[in-house]
């Protein structure tokens, strides 16, 4: 095996390492929150001895969840890689957050990623196969990533294997649900005190064999009566459904002419078909007994993983020159140009930037040079540079393995990329290469901040800098009509963990405030206005009147200047200073504070002194006729439109509608997409989506997403423009 993959020993541990792309496997485990993805991977790396106890690593610290923001909140919040190896096999365990607002962690591990392992709780029943997972296995079917099921808490009161897999089956499964069986059926222990009956082993319904996990070990028991009837009722349904994927047409017919199918057949087809993602085993997996070392179904699924899931050479993705040209697929070779793609960047106290790539093609070494790539408009690129590669190491828990290199199809860390984010191409810096990024969900909950001190303030930009670079999915908005530093989240927990990285990562303390949405003001009647700026105080005085018509224009129209003084009353200097004087006070506002837009203004009298008039004194004159025909106006308060898409569950649609109406919202019509899945087109009012990414995930259960774009501003409800008036003035 030491030609396919190899371990070391290091300072730091045992270094997991490949020599060929055939000899890696790289699997992500996807699942919602609390579904035992974290814990599956533990016990997994248990079994192939890279953890001596569950979760630890030689320092003591924990190989997923090891994050302090992950140790305070219970939870994850970003992409951990586990390495292990299983019968000169490695495997890169990409365990991801589960929760909703990570889901830009989950994409990058999808894209890191082979195959994946749907992590299933069967405590939660029907409720563990959530909207979001069913977005994500619709997802990953639409690029042909091979899957397969791993149903955990069987323990749990209440929990139902044969359920459990029937619910998958008919929310997953979909018009496919043949191809989603279960390879191993649960023995069960007896009934403890508590009213629950653990599992104690498995059925291998192809081989036909008992095995005892009781003790912490893989080991075949006799088979009883009872289980060879369980055996009898589940075996043909499985064959059936390998047979149906089978490559070769003449198995079906040999099978149902009662010719028995040997096993290495069909062991052979199976593992084919889940390569191909047409098959998809539903496994069963529970952490080791106290004390073990092997956890229950964990053989299992790292037999399927080495032997059914598919090698990096057979997830092709495709790059383009830095000059536009046209996108080839990379071939996962070691030899070929270096093309590797940053899923994932942190930040570490002592050896700085970490960037955690994915290898595609070519050899990525220490110590060379390479060029670093960002997306978008060249001129707009900053980071487009040719930079020399740190360390790289394999990743494990909070520990970096030393690699020396990574070669094609594997995952590492390399560290002093300094200009390097999260979805960058590194290529070689005479050859440069650019892999399109993977999708990123629209940030789109507002999160307005500032800083809480000076010494705060002074380190804000580059800390906010910082953050961006490393969570492409917060977007950072500086907006130039409500003057507020805004962070746009996923959600409320993205936002916790966003400001808490501000705070004990990067040492800034912020302040959140109301965020504002940009409203405007404009004439909903025609007006006049005098502004007489008369003053003397002995010396040189100021004098300055100028008489205007304010009158409302249609929407998009901006301030419309007119002049039309005769007679010189005005002199032709100073009608440019009643201009400046009208925008100026139009930016600040006339009744709540809001830019006045959509009128013309019209000059037509004044006056003026030869001696006390100047610039500034027809600026404040022009300023003060402004707000005096603003005073006897009826002034609106107009609020910004967006054009809503909800895609949602069926299931979902009337209670959507019911919600969009509640705010404010004009339904512009609804169409079938995918199945079960209904597009909802509306217009509402930005006062209403403030909150909307949280009640949406709430209202659909995870089931929806929705994206906005501004469309225009238009007149609110004098109701709602009176309290805001109102707000303006206290």
């Amino acid at each position: 095996m030491a030609d396919r993959a190899s371990t070391s020993a290091g300072a730091n541990g045992t270094t997991i390492t490949a020599e060929r792309p055939d000899a890696i496997r790289n699997v992500v485990l996807v699942g919602q929150s609390g579904s035992g993805k974290t814990t599956l991977v533990e016990a997994l790396a248990m079994a192939t001895g890279a953890l001596t106890r569950a979760g630890r690593v030689e320092d003591g610290t924990c190989v997923s969840d090891y994050d302090d923001i992950e140790q305070r909140q219970h939870r994850s919040v970003q992409l951990s890689v586990v390495p292990v190896g299983w019968e000169g096999i490695k495997i890169n365990l990409l365990d991801t957050p589960g929760y909703a607002d990570f889901v830009g962690e989950l994409r990058a591990g999808l894209r890191a990623a082979d195959a994946a392992l749907f992590v299933i709780s069967a405590a939660a029943g029907a409720a563990g196969v959530s909207g979001q997972t069913l977005a994500l296995w619709e997802e990953c079917a639409s690029v042909g990533m091979p899957r397969a099921l791993v149903i955990t808490h069987l323990d749990a009161a209440r929990a139902d294997f044969d359920e459990m897999t029937e619910t998958c089956r008919e929310l997953l499964g979909g018009g496919a649900a043949e191809s989603m069986l279960p390879l191993h059926l649960p023995v069960y222990g007896p009934k403890g005190a508590d009213g629950h009956r653990p599992v104690t082993g498995l059925i291998d319904l192809l081989t036909e064999h008992v095995f005892d996990y009781s003790k912490g070990e893989h080991i075949q028991a006799e088979t009883t009566a009872d289980q060879s009837a369980l055996i009898d009722q589940a075996r043909g349904r499985l064959i059936e459904g390998i047979i149906a994927e089978s490559e070769d047409e003449t198995l079906m017919e040999r099978y149902l002419a009662g010719e028995a199918i040997d096993l290495t057949t069909l062991v052979t087809d199976l593992e084919r078909a889940v390569a191909r993602g047409t098959f998809h085993p539903v496994l069963i997996a529970a952490p080791p007994p106290e004390g073990a070392r092997e956890g229950l179904g964990m053989v299992e699924i790292l037999d399927l993983i080495t032997r059914g899931f598919p090698t990096p050479a057979e997830h092709p993705v495709s790059a383009s020159g830095l000059d536009g040209a046209r996108p080839a697929p990379l071939s996962c070779d070691p030899d070929g140009p270096l093309a590797a793609e940053v899923i994932r960047t942190a930040s570490d106290p002592y050896v700085g930037r970490l960037s955690l790539v994915r290898v595609f093609s070519g050899t990525l070494r220490a110590d060379e040079t390479v060029h670093v790539c960002g997306h978008g408009p060249v001129e707009e690129r900053n980071h487009d540079v040719d930079e020399r590669v740190g360390a790289v190491s394999v990743p494990f828990g909070k520990q970096q393995r030393p690699l020396g290199q990574a070669i094609a199809g594997d995952i590492a860390c390399v560290s002093k990329l300094g200009h390097a984010e999260t979805g960058d191409t590194v290529s070689a810096k005479d050859a440069p290469l650019l892999i399109e990024p993977w999708p990123i969900p629209e940030p789109l909950l507002p999160v307005a901040i500032r800083a809480h001190g000076k010494a705060d303030e002074d380190k804000l930009s580059q800390s906010l800098a910082r953050l961006v670079a490393e969570d492409p999915t917060v977007r950072l908005e500086q907006n130039g009509q409500t003057h507020q530093l805004v962070l746009w989240c996923l959600g409320e927990a993205h936002r916790d963990v966003a400001l808490e990285r501000l705070r004990s990562r990067f040492g800034v303390q912020v302040d959140t405030v109301d965020h504002r949405v940009a409203l405007r003001e404009t004439f909903a009647t025609t007006a006049s206005g005098r502004g007489r700026h008369v003053k003397q105080s002995g010396g040189h005085g100021q004098y300055a009147i100028c008489e205007i018509e304010v009158a409302p224009l249609p929407e998009g129209s901006g301030i419309e200047y007119v002049d039309k003084v005769v007679g010189g009353v005005v002199p032709r200097q100073f009608i440019p200073s009643v201009e400046k004087g009208v925008r100026a006070q139009a930016a600040r506002g006339v009744a709540a504070g809001y830019p006045l837009v959509d009128v013309r203004v019209t000059l037509f009298d004044g006056k003026a002194h030869s001696v006390d008039s100047s610039d500034a004194a027809f600026q404040t004159a022009g300023a003060l006729a402004l707000r005096e025909a603003a005073a006897t106006a009826r002034i609106s308060l107009l609020e910004p439109i967006a054009e809503v898409r909800v895609t949602v569950s069926d299931d979902y649609v009337g209670a959507v509608l019911s919600d969009l109406s509640g705010r404010r919202g004009r339904v512009l019509g609804t169409e079938p997409t995918t199945a079960g899945r209904t597009v909802i087109r509306a217009e509402v009012p930005e006062l209403e989506l403030s909150r909307y990414a949280i009640d949406l995930r709430s209202l659909a259960h995870g089931g929806a997403q929705f994206s906005r774009s501004y469309t225009r501003h238009e007149p609110m409800p004098s109701q709602l423009a009176e309290s805001i008036r109102a707000q303006a003035s206290a």
